[in-house]
Formats: C-alpha cells, structure tokens, sequence
C-alpha cells in the first residue's frame, strides 16, 4: 500500500528551467557573453547552480569569479522564480487524485529553502504539501537518504509505503537507501549521457498520470 508519494522538484514535480534560464540570461548579459541554447541549458538544471554555470559559463567551483557568479545568477532567479515555472502537464490532476484518495504528497529537493519556500508558495502548493524538505532542511542533502527519512517522519509514513519520484542517478540512490520505491521521471532534465536504466530504480514513467499505475 502507498501511503504517501514524494518528488523532486527540478525536472520532476515542476519545469523550473524557463525560469532558471531567464536568470541566467540576466547573468550572461551583465557579463557582455552571448546566450546558450535552452535543450543544452535545461539538460544540467537538475544538478543545481554548479552545473548549470558550468553549462553555460564553463566554470567549475574551484574558479576564483565562481561564488560571485552563482551569488549573482541566484539573486536574478530569486527575483523572478515562478513567472514561468508550472507543474508538469498532468501533475496537478495526479494531486488531486492522491489527494482524494487521502495519500500524501511531499517535496524532497536540494534547491536551497530560500528559494523553495516562495517557488511553492508561487505555485500555490506550499499548505497542501504534508512535508517540504529542502537541500538544507536536514544536516545532508541527496544522495544521502536523511531529507527523504525526514519527509516520511513530517508525513506520518513508513519508507516502505512511500514513492520517490525523481530524475537524477542521486534521487534513486537516496530513495533506494532511504527504503522507498523508486521511480524515474523520464520527462524531466534528464542528460543526453545519462542512463536512467542503470540507476536501479523499481521504474520509469513518461507521465505522472503513471505514477497511478505504482500505488
């Protein structure tokens, strides 16, 4: 039995990367340096503000200018973080139905909470979520299975009724050592290197409506 499902947030619950690639265009323009394609863009928002200057800028953190850069590409997504940004073609109907069905719904990211908090309340989801979780709620963010086991406490649930739903190598590996199952969400920033097949998750889904299929 499923008591209780939990996503990711970039690339699995919500496309944030209209949103993250308007801030980093701000950033690309204060810099004189000309825009980068968004497919490419959009494949490193799942791994954080790291990948995505790497991406884009082609710095890594061991960079002298890299803490200002990030400092200042954040402070432009922050400004403007939910004027594009929406749920996944069919996740708000999954709510409902889980909601009807009085399974809980949660949020397990490692975005940082001063920028989770307002994306959620943006979205209108923050009161109806029973847990949010993010990179720096609990002492280690994912891979490590704490801000999952967190959320399940927050949810009133065991790991083993519960679903994470996620599309990078570190969500399975924290939903897999957490106790969860664990689903990989195919529509979301997946890279054209990664191999999904290999992260040994329970599944894969094209759509959140299939996340019905695991209950």
């Amino acid at each position: 039995m499923t008591a209780c499902v939990l996503f990711d947030l970039d690339g699995t619950f919500a496309d944030t990367a209209p949103d993250l690639y308007a801030a980093f265009n701000r950033l690309l323009e204060e810099l004189e340096r000309p825009s980068i394609a968004y497919e490419e863009f959009r494949a490193s928002v799942s791994h954080g503000s790291r990948a995505m200057l790497q991406a884009g800028l082609g710095v890594t953190p061991d960079a002298p200018e890299f803490a200002q850069l990030q400092k200042s590409f954040l402070a432009h997504y922050q400004e403007r973080i939910a004027v594009h940004t929406r749920l996944f073609d069919g996740m708000e109907a999954l709510l409902e139905i889980l909601e009807e069905r009085s399974i809980g719904w949660g949020i397990v990211t490692n975005k940082p909470a001063y920028l989770t908090d307002p994306l959620m309340r943006g979205l209108g989801l923050e009161q109806r979520a029973s847990s949010i979780v993010s990179g720096d709620t609990t002492a280690h963010a994912k891979p490590h299975p704490e801000p999952i086991l967190h959320a399940c406490r927050e949810s009133g649930v065991e790991p083993g009724e519960t679903i994470y739903v996620g599309d990078a190598a570190r969500d399975i590996e924290a939903g897999r050592n957490a106790g969860t199952r664990t689903l990989v969400a195919l529509f979301g920033y997946l890279a054209p290197d990664d191999r999904p097949d290999e992260w040994q998750a329970d599944g894969s889904i094209r759509h959140p409506r299939e996340i019905l299929d695991w209950l």
